[in-house]
C-alpha cells in the first residue's frame, strides 16, 4: 500500500511538518478546545497534526487504515509517553466501531482520497456530538497533476469551496470558517508547481 511504504519517511518532509503546525494553530485559534474537548483525527498517518494539538484536547483518537502509519504512530506515542492519544487501525466505513461521541473531528489531506464524499460526511456527522466541529484541511481544486505519480489514484482533484460547502450542508453541517492557509510546492520537471490548501470548519446542525 502506498502509505505503508511511505510511513518511515513521512515525518522527514519539512513541508508536512510545517503544514501540520499551521493547521493546528488555525484549528486551535478558532475552536479554543482549552483541554476540555475530545477529538478524532481521521486519516492520521503518523499523527503530525495531532502531536501539534495534543496539549489542546483532553483526549484524541487517531484513526488510519494504514498499518505502516499506525505502527510509526505507536512508536512515537511510546517514545513521547503521550497519555491522551488512542491510536486505532480501522476503516470507519467497514466496521461498527463503538466510539464515544466526539467534540471535534479534524482531517488533513485525507478527504480527497475518499471516493464517496457524501458517505464519509454522514459518518463524520453521526460520530460527532451535538454542536460538534468538523475541520477539513485539504487541496483546493486542482488540474489533476497533484497525484499524477499515482497510477491507481481514484480520489478527487481537490475541492471547490462552493461544491464542498453544499455537500456539507446536505450532510447536516454549517460552514463557519474558510481560509487558504498553506501552499504545497512540488517540483514538476524544471518548474515548481504550487497547490494551495484550505481549512474549512463546520458545525454539526443535525
Amino acid at each position: 500500500m502506498h502509505f505503508d511504504n511511505q510511513a518511515l519517511e513521512w515525518d522527514k518532509d519539512p513541508q508536512k511538518v510545517e503544514r501540520a503546525e499551521i493547521f493546528a494553530k488555525e484549528i486551535n485559534d478558532f475552536i479554543h478546545p482549552d483541554n476540555k474537548m475530545s477529538a478524532m483525527e481521521f486519516g492520521c498517518g503518523t499523527g503530525l497534526l495531532s502531536f501539534k494539538l495534543k496539549d489542546n484536547f483532553k483526549s484524541i483518537i487517531l484513526v488510519d487504515n494504514s498499518e505502516g502509519m499506525i505502527n510509526v504512530l505507536k512508536e512515537k506515542i511510546d517514545k513521547g509517553n503521550i497519555k491522551n492519544f488512542t491510536p486505532l487501525k480501522i476503516d470507519l466505513f467497514d466496521h461498527e466501531i463503538p466510539l464515544p461521541k466526539i467534540d471535534v473531528i479534524y482531517t488533513l489531506m485525507t478527504l480527497h482520497h475518499m471516493t464517496d464524499i457524501n458517505k464519509t460526511l454522514k459518518v463524520f456527522n453521526s460520530t460527532l456530538a451535538s454542536n460538534g466541529y468538523l475541520c477539513v484541511a485539504d487541496l483546493v481544486k486542482e488540474d489533476g497533476s497533484f497525484h499524477s505519480h499515482l497510477n491507481d489514484f481514484d480520489g478527487h482533484n481537490g475541492f471547490d469551496k462552493d461544491e464542498l460547502s453544499e455537500k456539507l450542508e446536505e450532510s447536516g453541517f454549517k460552514v463557519v470558517y474558510y481560509k487558504e492557509c498553506y501552499v504545497i510546492e512540488k517540483k514538476m520537471g524544471a518548474k515548481i508547481k504550487k497547490y494551495p490548501l484550505f481549512l474549512m470548519i463546520c458545525k454539526k446542525q443535525i
